[in-house]
């Protein structure tokens, strides 16, 4: 997890996550959010590639949006109960899971794109 990404849903115009990690590794892909007690708002965790995830070993619910390859939702799993696997979403490329209630609180829904901001380290 090198950098971390402020996203915004551009469809809406909210914003999801101020302060997003990037698991782009196998190592940081399997990690995820394991060993964390909680996500903050504001925070969350970007899994690419992937098409579905889990929260076995996890203490919290998440909220996960799947995305394709032009940054749209195609699928959503709100909230990820703790000790549960996502359905597979063969068409996402990668995963943003967020803290619980954050797709709510953004209005986010399924087609809308999702933009991603490099923030400096």
């Amino acid at each position: 997890m090198k950098f971390k990404l402020a996203v915004h849903n551009q469809t809406r115009q909210t914003v999801l996550g101020t302060e997003v990690s990037v698991a782009d590794t196998l190592s940081s892909r399997l990690i995820g959010l394991l060993g964390r007690r909680r996500l903050p708002g504001g925070s969350g965790l970007l899994i690419h590639p992937s098409c579905a995830v889990h929260s076995i070993g996890m203490l919290f619910s998440i909220d996960v949006l799947f995305l394709d390859a032009e940054r749209k939702v195609v699928g959503i799993c709100s909230p990820l109960a703790p000790f549960r696997i996502s359905s597979i979403h063969l068409r996402s490329e990668c995963v943003l899971e967020l803290p619980a209630k954050a797709i709510r609180e953004s209005g986010t829904q399924l087609g809308d794109t999702i933009d991603f901001e490099m923030l400096p380290a």
